[in-house]
């Protein structure tokens, strides 16, 4: 498993979203206790700008690992940012044996008021991987 952790970790950074997504579920599905994968899931949905799917993620990791600090920062990061921005912050959903699915992104023309600006959701990404 550690070799699929790995190999997506690098397919993230270096913009192969989709491919570090299917490595990370493929961990997850094999090992659903592998709070490390839904960390890994839950950044992906950052990536698609889906940060309640994130925060969703991000709070099933802490269920599986309580002491998982990826998890804990994604967690108080969104809960902050979501709060700002006036937005609901998610419940999170009844316990089940695989990681929650973020939703999936669609080609439509984004809303306006839909998501923040780029530079801002890089901002928040940036500040979660500690740069």
């Amino acid at each position: 498993m550690i070799e699929l952790l790995l190999e997506a970790e690098r397919a993230l950074s270096f913009g192969r979203v989709d491919e570090a997504e299917r490595l990370y579920r493929q961990v997850a599905t094999a090992d659903p206790a592998n709070s490390i994968a839904v960390v890994g899931l839950a950044r992906v949905a950052l990536e698609h700008a889906d940060d309640a799917g994130a925060y969703v993620l991000a709070r099933q990791a802490l269920t599986i690992d309580p002491e998982n600090e990826a998890a804990k920062r994604l967690v108080t990061r969104l809960d902050e940012v979501m709060r700002t921005r006036g937005e609901t912050v998610p419940d999170m959903p009844a316990a089940s044996a695989e990681p929650a699915t973020p939703a999936p992104t669609t080609a439509a023309a984004p809303q306006p008021d839909a998501s923040p600006p780029v530079a801002q959701r890089r901002s928040l990404l940036d500040r979660l991987r500690g740069h």
